[in-house]
């Protein structure tokens, strides 16, 4: 019977290939379709869910300027790098077996992925038969259409320079996109020819069929950054931005296009996974990678250290960051990143961390990683650091992003984990390298965004992987609820979870609701979105083990949140824990923690205050 749903799948996947020279391809599932042709100079493709267009006819294609290899040839047969397109013509199309797959990654927001999808390859020639080729490989999946550029292996043309990116995306009228300017910018709900400077991926969009779509990329270690900006010539049409030109040896495969699509916008949550597959699975050893959360100490001696790495084994918090200022001068290049400052013995905190079970990580400004990444990595696996945060990292350009990714690669090489801050986005490469846990590119708690921000978030950067918010706790600058801030730390995904990122152990007085923090985990087995919109809320569910998680965030206008049980287990028993806002509850946060048994037949209702949230850990009864 397998083999038979496999050959149906097959057969249904390719049943409407038009012709030899034209790819049509769907989904397992039968729901998304992408077509591909070249029918003139302009290669174009669709994508249809359920029948209809959701991307209507759009260009594809790379600009390729070819004059270095035949100068060194003593010719010049192109006039323009645009014409390059022009001149290829489809001459065929690769049909590949079906894939039906699951593998466990180390950690994740679940721990197992299923990988199915159809596959096929549009082959493309110079009509000159010079042996120029290129091609484009195309996968459907359920969960949404990926494809990307293959530059085969030429005699003659080795390498390339790629100085444009021809692939638009072209939506029916009236859809509207929540678009950032910079990884780190408050998001804008306009519609799609609204975006006039380029905008960040993911790039979520809502049709007006409602149905839901997500722009992203992955497999984007040799690649340069490429954003997504409104064109004026061709109306709701979106084209892509390159930073800089890309320098290519043959062969060579570009990063994957992702077009997620969804019924609702939780489902593009659901269905993120979709990243890690395309991104080729580590082939090292990363058995030594240990998620969990970590405290930053704010103050740089030993003394300061010591302390918060008694706060740290107290309250079940496995790290402790020295941010900046442990070496000086840390933001110039005449830093010395080996050195650290008289106040702070580092050796004597690493090692009473060890006795403690508190793992030391350190900041390390780009100045310091330009010149002495080499000398420095093996030198602090040596002191006995966890890890390394690194801050203010170039990562544009296609120099630079080549340079941070082979960052990562050291790190692992040293036993270094690792957590890139400021404007990077990932784009899949933990599954590769696992010591990358996690990474900034979000407008966090360091920056106190407002509650409707917070719940735009899961629907849009939260798509793109793992995300360091940095959440902050009893700082008196916070715009939202402490239940907010609880609930914040379930629904935004980190390997590695900063919590009390202002705070120091002095802040604390005993509030009992840090009992949250102190259980949390920061990988799941399972995730389940309940509900949600951006801007307006989200209620979210995950599972470690037999314990689970859920929480709900409202916006900046309160909400009421209905958070159907279905998830838990049915027959079983479960005692709710459950943090709420309470201005009547004595203590300066204002939380208030119930328990109650409840089973997967029960709802629970909240009326969230205005920035309000909740946050319940679900315990089996046995």
């Amino acid at each position: 019977m397998k083999q038979l749903c496999f050959l149906l799948s097959f057969i249904v996947a390719f049943s409407s290939l038009a012709d030899d020279k034209t790819l049509k391809l769907s989904s397992p599932d039968g729901r998304n379709t992408v077509t591909f042709s070249k029918p003139g100079k302009e290669l174009s493709y669709t994508v249809t869910i359920d029948g209809e267009e959701t991307i209507l006819p759009s260009r594809a294609g790379l600009e390729v300027d070819n004059w270095v290899w035949e100068m060194a040839l003593g010719k010049r047969t192109l006039a323009q790098p645009d014409c390059w397109m022009d001149m290829l013509e489809a001459d065929s199309v690769t049909v590949h077996a079906p894939v039906d797959s699951t593998w466990h990654p180390q950690y994740g927001e679940r721990s197992t992925v299923r990988d199915r999808f159809n596959s096929a390859t549009l082959h493309m020639s110079r009509k000159d038969k010079s042996d120029y080729r290129l091609d484009v490989e195309v996968r459907a999946y359920d969960e949404g259409i990926a494809f990307r550029y293959f530059f085969p292996e030429h005699p003659a043309a080795i390498f390339h320079k790629v100085t444009g990116d021809l692939t638009d995306y072209t939506f029916p009228e009236g859809t509207m996109a929540w678009s950032e300017k910079w990884a780190q910018a408050a998001f804008d709900h306009t519609p799609v020819d609204s975006i006039k400077r380029p905008a960040e991926r993911a790039l979520t969009l809502e049709l007006p069929s409602g149905k839901w779509i997500a722009l992203l990329d992955a497999d984007v270690d040799d690649w340069c950054l490429t954003k997504l900006a409104a064109r004026s010539d061709r109306k709701g049409t979106l084209g892509s931005v390159m930073y800089s030109p890309v320098d290519i040896v043959t062969y060579y495969a570009t990063p994957w296009k992702i077009i997620m699509t969804a019924d609702t916008p939780g489902e593009l949550i659901e269905n993120n996974d979709i990243v890690l597959n395309l991104n080729p699975r580590a082939t090292a050893d990363f058995s030594w990678v240990k998620p969990g959360k970590i405290m930053r100490c704010t103050s740089i001696s030993t003394e300061a250290g010591l302390r918060n790495i008694d706060f740290c084994a107290e309250h079940n918090i496995p790290y402790m960051l020295f941010d900046w200022l442990w070496y000086l001068p840390c933001t110039s290049h005449d830093g010395d990143a080996t050195k650290v400052v008289d106040k702070l013995d580092m050796q004597r905190v690493i090692d009473y961390g060890k006795e403690k079970g508190v793992g030391v990580w350190l900041y390390v400004n780009q100045h310091a990683l330009m010149k002495q990444m080499d000398e420095l990595f093996p030198l602090l696996n040596k002191w006995g650091i966890a890890g390394v945060k690194s801050g203010f990292v170039q990562y544009a350009s296609h120099r630079w992003a080549t340079w941070l990714h082979d960052m990562v690669r050291k790190a692992a090489d040293n036993h270094l984990m690792m957590n890139i801050h400021d404007e990077f986005r990932p784009s899949g490469f933990s599954r590769t390298y696992p010591n990358l846990l996690t990474q900034e590119g979000i407008c966090g708690n360091e920056e106190f965004p407002d509650a409707t921000h917070n719940v735009t978030l899961p629907f849009t950067r939260m798509l793109n992987g793992a995300a360091d918010y940095t959440i902050c706790y009893f700082d008196k600058r916070l715009k939202n609820t402490h239940a907010h801030q609880l609930a914040a730390s379930l629904v935004f995904y980190s390997p590695l979870q900063t919590i009390l990122w202002y705070d120091t152990p002095e802040r604390y007085h005993g509030e009992k609701e840090i009992k949250w923090f102190e259980d949390l985990e920061t990988t799941f087995d399972d995730t389940r979105v309940l509900g949600g919109y951006p801007g307006k809320g989200i209620s979210m569910a995950r599972r470690k083990g037999e314990c689970w998680w859920a929480a709900a965030m409202t916006g900046n206008d309160g909400s009421r949140e209905e958070i159907d049980l279905s998830f838990l287990t049915p027959g079983k028993k479960y005692t709710a824990e459950i943090y709420t806002d309470d201005p009547g509850v004595d203590s300066a946060t204002h939380v208030r923690i119930t328990t109650k048994k409840v089973s997967s037949a029960d709802r629970l209702s909240f009326d969230l205050a205005p920035r309000g949230g909740v946050a319940i850990k679900f315990t089996p009864v046995h």
